[in-house]
């Protein structure tokens, strides 16, 4: 069951991801600790970094009770707007091991301001509960693709 939330705030620009700007702020998944992803977003927050979790309100429910939680939807990841000098400062925090690299390359992924925006607008407004499936699809495998 999902519930309403706050909406989350703009992505940031969508016409693009400011990679010809020397010095823009871009989109990068920050790689932290298990269970630590809202600690480190309040951490980065203080700091005055953007930054997104992606979480869901669900009714978790027990033998004796039920309990509203908020549940995070792809653990161990923090995305982070940040400029070059922020993105250093976000790697030293010992709770971030590393920045999310594409298979075969060394340099930090960049995700697209519009790509973020959408993302984040699926999951404000997605009226079912959202659920990520990491297992691998075998060739030939039916899928679904849902387009905003």
């Amino acid at each position: 069951m999902i519930l309403t939330k706050p909406k989350s705030i703009s992505a940031g620009p969508s016409d693009g991801t400011g990679e010809g700007v020397a010095h823009s702020k871009r989109w990068y998944v920050a790689l932290v600790r298990m269970h630590h992803e809202k600690k480190v977003a309040e951490r980065l927050s203080k700091m005055g970094i953007e930054n997104f979790v992606p979480v869901q309100q669900e009714i978790h429910q027990w033998s004796d009770r039920r309990k509203m939680v908020e549940s995070v939807l792809l653990p161990m990841m923090v995305f982070v707007h940040v400029n070059p000098k922020e993105r250093k400062e976000v790697l030293g925090f010992s709770t971030v091991s590393r920045y999310m690299v594409m298979r075969g390359e060394s340099s930090p992924a960049v995700i697209p301001d519009e790509q973020m925006a959408r993302f984040r607008f699926m999951l404000d407004y997605s009226e079912e509960a959202i659920c990520m499936n990491s297992s691998p699809l075998a060739r030939g495998e039916r899928v679904r693709v849902v387009v905003l």
